[in-house]
């Protein structure tokens, strides 16, 4: 018995079936056995018989026990998909369409492959385990593998046409697909002989029919086609049954639990990208596009209130969303948004930014949104620090009137002590603030008022402000009114 494993480490296969063209979209699923000979053929004479190990009787030998029976399979959980690219032909102006079908494949399944009565010599199992090693691909270049030899064959679950007892009919035992075979060398033998005796055409296909078993499974693809082959001389067609689902989607089940992740980090992409002064417009945006999500996947009337903030607990507030615009590398634009949960997020409520895609507004803009991470607030460290200082990046607007014992001072502290944060020891008012690329900017030039009517907003100038606390704090640190949306930012110093 020889078994051997592959696993797919991008996880995706490709591979065109030989009689089908690229834009049809076929994948051949499982690999077939030709494929898979060929592949080991690849590696011998590309990195093994250099070294001087393994002569080449041995490798021929190899190939001679492996044509001799058709294998078996253990097919991993697959789902058929593509890519779409247009190809430049001989003018710029003209593009066609070519589809990039593969198998996705988890690269954590393995794909056996069990030839189950042969056996190998002692030095063709070792060549083997070699050639296995050294396979950097099976399929398309794309199809990066990782090969070894196992001792214990498992259960298959796609067998060649007629055996372990299987009827013909494809409805009791799956689906039928066509692969590849290697003849038996007897086999093609015998074929090279009968297309030989026809002295017309002996001489234009002699060249493709070597008599080294080994040389006819090497020939080149191209050359085949070239001299009409409509398969290979060497080959043969079978009839496997595979499960009907083997290349159909399914909904996995992690194994693992979903960490409550509490931060997504999303690059912004789009031109013109909108200036740190449109903060408050784009925190709005955002809040949109992600309740627009949570409304396809939950349905209007069951929106998570971590997303919304309607119908949470009164005596814990700012404990839902926190949409952030953020300028990461200081040059005024707006080329990051983060979405900040305090009390964390499920698999499913994650699930909802994953799928967010863009921005979008009322007067035409639109961005282009990429997820670059979901984890902890670790992930921002320009916004979270911990630092003892940080100083605003946006207007803070006090979020209550200003009274005799309720100064501006008061309650920045008093929205410390609600978040549960020490309160400052110093507060330094700031007139202005650097926004990048040596750009000076007052409160007065930042939009600071919401969009949506009747709302009562008792600050409508704002101020910048540096707080100092005893001890680092980590953020990110939003206070005041729209505090939700990106005003009243305070970045680590």
């Amino acid at each position: 018995m020889v078994a051997l494993e592959f696993r797919f480490l991008a996880r995706r296969y490709h591979a065109t079936p030989w009689d089908r063209h690229v834009n049809e979209g076929a994948i051949a699923w499982p690999p077939d056995p030709w494929r898979i000979l060929r592949g080991f053929i690849a590696a011998w004479h590309h990195k093994v018989k250099w070294t001087g190990k393994h002569h080449k009787s041995t490798m021929q030998g190899l190939i001679d026990s492996l044509a001799q029976e058709l294998p078996e399979y253990l097919l991993p959980s697959a789902s058929h998909s593509h890519a779409r690219h247009y190809m430049p032909l001989s003018s710029p102006d003209q593009k066609a369409l070519v589809l990039d079908a593969f198998a996705a494949v988890d690269c954590h399944e393995p794909l056996v492959v069990v030839w189950p009565t042969v056996e190998l010599p002692p030095q063709q199992r070792e060549l083997l385990g070699e050639l296995l090693h050294v396979m950097g691909y099976l399929g398309r270049a794309e199809s990066w593998i990782e090969a070894r030899l196992v001792n214990d064959a498992p259960r298959t679950n796609c067998h060649p046409m007629g055996s372990k007892g299987e009827t013909e009919s494809p409805a009791l035992c799956g689906e039928p697909v066509t692969l590849f075979a290697a003849l038996p060398p007897d086999e093609y033998a015998r074929r090279r002989a009968q297309f030989l005796q026809d002295k017309a055409s002996t001489k234009k296909i002699a060249k493709t029919l070597p008599e080294d078993f080994l040389d006819a499974l090497s020939l080149d693809t191209g050359e085949l086609r070239q001299y009409g082959w409509s398969q290979p001389p060497a080959a043969r067609k079978v009839n496997y049954l595979r499960p009907a689902d083997a290349l159909k989607p399914r909904r996995r089940v992690s194994k693992y639990p979903v960490p409550r992740n509490t931060t997504a980090l999303f690059v912004l992409i789009g031109k013109p990208l909108p200036r740190v002064e449109e903060t408050l417009r784009i925190g709005e945006l955002l809040r949109i596009a992600v309740l627009s999500q949570a409304k396809h996947r939950y349905g209007e009337d069951d929106i998570p209130p971590i997303f919304s903030g309607h119908g949470l607990v009164q005596n814990r507030p700012h404990r839902h969303a926190f949409y952030l615009p953020w300028d990461s590398n200081d040059d005024g634009y707006i080329d990051r948004l983060v979405v900040h949960v305090p009390d964390g997020m499920d698999a499913d409520q994650q699930g909802v930014l994953e799928a967010l895609t863009r921005l979008w507004s009322r007067d035409g803009y639109e961005w282009r949104v990429v997820l670059e991470g979901i984890g902890g607030w670790e992930l921002v460290p320009g916004l979270t620090g911990p630092s003892s200082v940080w100083v605003s990046s946006t207007p803070y607007l006090h979020p209550w009137h200003v009274k005799k014992r309720l100064t501006v001072q008061d309650q920045i502290r008093r929205e410390c002590r609600a978040r549960g944060l020490p309160e400052p020891v110093g507060l330094e008012p700031l007139p202005e603030v650097n926004v990048g690329k040596g750009r000076v900017r007052r409160p007065i030039h930042f939009r600071r008022f919401r969009t949506r009517p009747g709302l009562e907003q008792p600050d409508r100038l704002g101020s910048f402000w540096r707080l100092r606390f005893a001890e680092p704090i980590p953020g990110p640190l939003a206070l005041g009114f729209s505090c939700h949306f990106g005003l009243g930012l305070f970045k680590p110093e």
